[in-house]
């Protein structure tokens, strides 16, 4: 008598459910920003609740990136508020800045200022990787 075994295929699709769920936010952006293209080493952060992302976009208008469907832009001072008091309430809270190619320096830095201000001592600054050239 001849029975499909089907154990291992559950422990694959088990296996593949849980990759699913694991990268599935990491693809996810809300805010449209066009990221510069840097040539650096990739780091292994991963992304948990003492994460918090905020995005600067081209026309200088900050958004604090969380579980909305439609974020809403904040001044710098409600960005910088918001950092402090997620800081105090989880002191690893890591910032990353995803800052438009097109905006002015003084935007981000101004951010990063504000956010060093309040305490907020891990920040880091999101890029995308350059696409390779065919030759």
């Amino acid at each position: 008598m001849a029975d499909i075994n089907v154990v291992p295929y559950i422990d694959v699709m088990l296996v593949l459910l849980i990759i699913f769920m694991v990268t599935a936010p990491m693809l996810v952006q809300s805010v449209p920003v066009d990221l510069p293209d840097v040539d650096a080493t990739a780091t292994d952060i991963k992304p948990d609740d003492s994460m918090l992302t905020v995005s600067v976009t081209a026309d200088g208008l900050y958004y604090v990136e969380r579980e909305e469907e439609e974020p809403q832009a904040m001044s710098l001072e409600e960005v910088v508020d918001y950092a402090g008091k997620m800081k105090s309430a989880v002191p690893e809270t890591q910032v990353m800045i995803r800052g438009d190619q097109n905006v002015p320096y003084g935007s981000v830095v101004a951010l990063m200022g504000g956010l060093q201000g309040v305490g907020v001592t891990n920040l880091g600054l999101i890029t995308e990787a350059p696409t390779p050239q065919v030759r």
